[in-house]
């Protein structure tokens, strides 16, 4: 019963189908008829070329699959999409270009993004250089990790062609664990962003700050400028030892810390990559700390001002097993052959 009403209805609808839609519908049915007038023994079965024909009779008419009754429309459907994940397979088929880096060199990319999460794309590019692989720096921000991180940082100074000869000193607090407060001084030479001088004290003075001045300069080593910002605490004191020393003193304009950027740069990364990750018990502590950190930032750490390179250079090894030593508490690593 429900067969003749369906061919009643179907009868029904048929004047008001479209030519091309009953032109399909016949194909399909006789597609059908072909298939199984073959003499093939078992079940029915469907050549590539005949699940081709069907397809792009769906392709073009879905409405087929009301008259198609050799395979269900499932199976239809599901050729026709496996058939667009070949195609776009085709298409997105490699046609060249920069060849992918080896396996190993992958690991080792993830595995420095991995165990060193405030490093980003050119400092661990800086390290695999410094490992002996010829990578870009494009191909090592593909494979690293991918993890949200403080933007990076850049400063344009006017003083390059004295850079050599100029250093840049400032203070910064850090809090201890009984939310007293400890000052670093810090003095860099702006001309390989080598740390030269850092110290730690409760209580900063002029005479504190002299003395340690002449403490990081021999008398014969003293650079010929010296930027410094305005704060009150660089007294008489330390103007007469600077010009006792032959040095130029170069104090910033009020209100504009970017003058003495490489101060500034120098403490964030401090702050960023060694402080801020610590609870500092005492005086004792943070000294230990910094100085830790002073090592690693001249001798190991690479910069991109510097073509990827240590403030003391570092030689390119290209020979031997890869392993990787914790510096403060492995925080960082630091990536050796041998």
């Amino acid at each position: 019963m429900f067969t003749l009403c369906w061919f009643v209805l179907s009868f029904l609808v048929l004047p008001f189908k479209s030519k091309s839609r009953l032109e399909a519908e016949n194909a399909a049915l006789r597609h059908q008829l072909i298939v199984l007038r073959r003499k093939v023994p078992g079940r029915v079965r469907l050549t590539n070329n005949d699940r081709w024909f069907l397809i792009q009779l769906y392709r073009w008419f879905p409405s087929i699959l009301q008259v198609v009754s050799v395979v269900q429309p499932e199976t239809l459907v599901r050729w026709h999409r496996a058939g667009f994940r070949l195609y776009w397979r085709w298409k997105s088929r490699s046609q060249g270009g920069r060849p992918q880096i080896e396996a190993d060199l992958r690991a080792l990319i993830r595995q420095m993004s991995m165990e060193n999460p405030l490093w980003g794309a050119p400092r661990i590019h800086g390290e695999l250089l410094k490992l002996g692989f010829d990578v870009a720096q494009s191909s090592v921000a593909k494979y690293m990790v991918k993890r949200r991180g403080p933007p990076s940082q850049g400063w344009r100074s006017f003083v390059w062609n004295h850079a050599p000869d100029i250093v840049a000193i400032d203070l910064f607090v850090v809090p201890t664990i009984g939310f007293s407060l400890l000052y670093a001084f810090v003095i860099v030479r702006l001309g390989r962003r080598e740390l030269v001088w850092i110290s730690v004290t409760t209580n900063p003075t002029a005479e504190w700050i002299a003395r340690q001045i002449t403490e990081a300069f021999p008398w014969d080593e003293a650079p010929q400028h010296l930027i410094r910002d305005r704060d009150r605490i660089y007294g008489t004191i330390v103007t007469r030892r600077l010009r006792a020393m032959g040095i130029r003193d170069k104090p910033t304009a009020p209100s504009s810390p970017w003058q003495n950027g490489f101060a500034e740069r120098l403490i964030g990364s401090i702050r960023r990559e060694c402080v801020d990750h610590f609870i500092v018990l005492g005086e004792a502590h943070l000294r230990r700390i910094l100085r830790a950190y002073a090592v690693y930032y001249n001798e190991i750490r690479t910069h991109r001002s510097l073509d990827k390179d240590a403030p003391v250079s570092r030689p390119v090894l290209r020979t031997g097993i890869i392993s990787s030593r914790p510096i403060l508490g492995g925080l960082h690593h630091h990536y050796v052959r041998g």
